[in-house]
């Protein structure tokens, strides 16, 4: 039986699409500001060593973010939307970033906001599907799954803790409703002995592709871990710091930890 686990990282391309121009040359530590860059170079080591599915995608999630739904859209993003600007500034489309920077400087028409829909969510999330069924094809009743992202080291006005220095990892499972409480708690002991220093929900609980595959109900357990970007990269200039190596082991480690854990819930099931 193969081991039932993926990952999905949704945030770390950093390709702009032509139809989307308003994000053509600007600079780089402003393109950035939101991007969970290196995140998939990080824990690339881990995924090949253990031999784990994994789902990302090239594309900027300025342009399209696929921890939304395309309908988390306001007039503000989308020409005409019925939804009042104001909305959904920071939505499926970035209006502005968590800095308060301005992004658009006006919505994107219908057929825009649609061709973005097909050329970045739906592949992404078929991909998903597919991570999920293949594992179900394998004969696995249960499937795990961990969405990966990093995190800015201080909250700022646009989240819920501005100010506050956070913890080097946060999980998080919609409050108890994406994932059974064993595989949490697996998650989150798996990077403490990796030497991590740990948070639960706070101040993420999970975003939509929790709240989309995360069904403990029907066998799908999905969890958010967010890695603290000071641990590896200059967050000023979003470049990636040397110290990111010994960051890559710990990761390397965490996953190796879940797996064994995995292993032993797997057993039991």
């Amino acid at each position: 039986m193969h081991l039932p686990l993926f990952v999905s990282i949704p945030h770390s391309g950093e390709k702009v699409p032509e139809i989307c121009p308003w994000l053509k040359g600007i600079p780089e530590p402003l393109l950035m500001c939101d991007v969970d860059r290196f995140v998939d170079q990080l824990y690339a080591p881990a995924l090949q060593e253990l031999q784990l599915p994994v789902v990302q995608t090239q594309w900027h999630r300025y342009a399209a973010d696929l921890n939304r739904l395309p309908d988390d859209v306001d007039a503000g993003s989308v020409l005409g939307h019925a939804r009042a600007r104001g909305a959904f500034l920071r939505g499926f489309h970035w209006q502005i970033t968590t800095k308060r920077e301005v992004l658009m400087p006006a919505p994107m028409p219908l057929a825009a906001h649609e061709e973005l829909v097909r050329l970045i969510y739906e592949p992404f999330h078929a991909s998903v599907r597919q991570a999920a069924k293949n594992i179900r094809s394998a004969g696995n009743a249960e499937v795990f799954h961990l969405d990966l992202h990093s995190m800015p080291s201080l909250g700022t006005s646009e989240h819920l803790d501005p100010g506050e220095r956070r913890a080097e990892i946060v999980v998080s499972d919609c409050k108890g409703k994406s994932s059974r409480s064993d595989f949490v708690d697996l998650v989150i002991l798996s990077y403490v002995r990796a030497g991590f220093k740990v948070a639960y929900n706070w101040p993420y609980v999970g975003g939509r592709v929790s709240e989309t595959y995360g069904h403990p109900e029907q066998g799908h357990h999905t969890v958010q871990v967010e890695l603290n970007r000071s641990l590896y990269m200059n967050e000023e200039t979003k470049q990636l710091e040397p110290r990111h190596q010994a960051v890559q082991r710990r990761l390397q480690q965490a996953l190796k930890n879940v797996v064994n854990g995995l292993t032993q819930l797997a057993k039991s099931m």
